[in-house]
């Protein structure tokens, strides 16, 4: 049944609303996607000295510790995925939770136990409405995460990784997160955190190196990325002991791995939602042109068919007359 003038003119009124909405979404979005792009940058210096740090006390040094200690039949594993606590980011969320599961089934298949960790609301809900057990998960800073967050993130799948396989810990960590590589462009990454994987080779040549530690792929459709430090020559000497170092250096550089996926976790998030309301705007304008010519034409058949009754009834009054 065609929709009449009145209806047009209200649902033209409804989504011009709803554009003024998503055009302020789009630049509340646009505003503070910049300053998380800042934010990242600023940390890049940090996490390549601690990158560097790590790959000089392992390039000198044959300790061994937990947190490095490749466990050869591994039975359990955990996932921390990394999500939004607020939807309306287009594509964003919906990436994350499908490699997640991606993951969860290939570690199912290997014959090991998953303990899903979340970060972000959305995530949670997405795994528990599917009935998935989590065993803990954060929220509520998505869009802006701090050094503290991190720290109780790490601090907390550190713990489980430390803790014997029968008595609950895990064998292995992996991190599942949107890396953010331009306004336009956001891939979701899969990091395997723990345990860490030394690698002497020569100093990092490229800038994904210094800020990302190398990949390796896994899957044609999944890339999976090795804790690998790329270590340098230069000669160093340990103070009080290599074993000390190494206990207060690494829990620091899995924080700073976390802290740094939330953070281009966030960039991306903020990335994401801004293109997602700034077609929704682009959408709505095309909706309202659609429904102004419309309406324009319901107007004009309104008052076509208001002449043509008063020409007819004009018509028949003369014929009475006569």
């Amino acid at each position: 049944m065609p929709a009449t003038l009145r209806q047009l003119r209200e649902r033209r009124k409804s989504v011009s609303e709803t554009m003024k909405i998503t055009r302020a979404m789009e630049l509340i979005a646009a505003s503070r996607v910049s300053r998380a792009q800042q934010r990242a940058r600023q940390a890049v210096p940090y996490h390549q000295e601690l990158v560097q740090a790590v790959a000089d006390l392992a390039a000198h040094s044959d300790t061994k510790h937990p947190l490095t200690s490749e466990k050869p039949d591994a039975l359990r594993a955990a996932v921390l995925v990394v999500s939004s606590d607020r939807g309306l980011a287009g594509a964003y969320n919906s990436n994350i939770t499908r490699m997640a599961e991606g993951l969860l089934a290939r570690l199912k298949a290997e014959g090991k136990q998953v303990d899903l960790y979340t970060s972000g609301r959305k995530a949670e809900e997405y795994f528990t409405y599917r009935h998935v057990d989590i065993v803990q998960s954060w929220d509520g800073f998505s869009e802006r995460p701090h050094y503290e967050h991190a720290k109780e993130i790490g601090e907390t799948l550190i713990a489980q990784f430390l803790r014997p396989t029968h008595e609950g810990g895990v064998d292995e960590l992996h991190l599942v997160f949107t890396r953010f590589r331009s306004l336009v462009s956001q891939q979701a990454r899969i990091v395997r955190l723990l345990p860490l994987h030394l690698v002497k080779a020569d100093a990092a040549s490229d800038a994904e190196s210094a800020t990302v530690v190398a990949g390796v792929a896994t899957t044609a459709q999944e890339e999976q990325e090795s804790s690998e430090t790329r270590l340098a020559e230069t000669a160093y000497s340990f103070e009080p002991n290599a074993e000390t170092v190494l206990d207060t250096l690494l829990p620091l550089y899995i924080i700073n791995q976390i802290r740094f996926a939330l953070t281009e976790a966030a960039a991306s998030e903020l990335a994401s939602r801004q293109q997602a309301m700034h077609s929704a705007t682009d959408n709505a304008r095309q909706l309202i042109d659609s429904l102004t010519r419309d309406a324009n034409q319901a107007r004009q058949a309104v008052i076509t068919q208001e002449i043509n009754e008063i020409v007819g009834g004009a018509g028949a009054l003369t014929a009475g007359q006569n």
